[in-house]
């Protein structure tokens, strides 16, 4: 592994901090959909445009965006999801498909089984389109667990289903009757 892509990641960590958890230890406000101005962000954390260009590019779970403001023509970046502060992603309800996969670890089962997909410290629960991903998600905590969930069931219920530009689906929770939990 390169030191280039050390930096890189490291920066990608720094940029999900400050986007989607405190933004004010920048001085910044998010605007709706989650954007702030580019500059401040690169003042912030002492690195270019081209570094966090890359870094926006490179990530594998286009966990952020570029873009410019149409107003100002000034360039703007945000995080795509996972914010812990309060803001208006400018999310619209969208029809999901039948079923959504959710990555999880063994030791996390009992609380989903009694209380279903809970948002914890974010704005919404995170669903994955197929289960390559998810499985991806779930060893960030060691151990895998692919957990199906009936998201068509839960719209004809009244759940709201979004998908944030990255293909990232989102809704505030999932009850455990809609989670379908693998045998064994």
């Amino acid at each position: 592994m390169t030191d280039k892509h050390l930096s890189d990641k490291h920066l990608s960590h720094q940029l999900s901090y400050l986007l989607r958890h405190a933004p004010h230890e920048a001085g910044l406000t998010l605007a709706p959909g989650g954007w702030v101005p580019l500059e401040p962000v690169l003042a912030h954390l002492h690195v270019t445009r081209e570094q966090v260009a890359r870094v926006v590019a490179a990530s594998d779970k286009q966990r952020f965006s570029l873009g410019t403001d149409a107003r100002t023509g000034s360039e703007r970046v945000r995080a795509n999801q996972g914010h812990s502060v309060p803001v208006d992603l400018e999310l619209v309800p969208t029809l999901p498909p039948a079923v959504l996969y959710h990555g999880t670890y063994p030791d996390a089962l009992p609380a989903i089984r009694a209380t279903g997909l809970k948002a914890m410290n974010r704005h919404h629960v995170h669903l994955s389109p197929d289960t390559a991903t998810a499985t991806k998600v779930g060893t960030r905590r060691g151990l895998p667990v692919v957990l199906t969930v009936h998201a068509g069931q839960m719209h004809t219920a009244g759940h709201l289903f979004y998908v944030s530009s990255n293909g990232v689906w989102l809704t505030e929770h999932v009850p455990s009757e809609f989670v379908e939990f693998p045998q064994g």
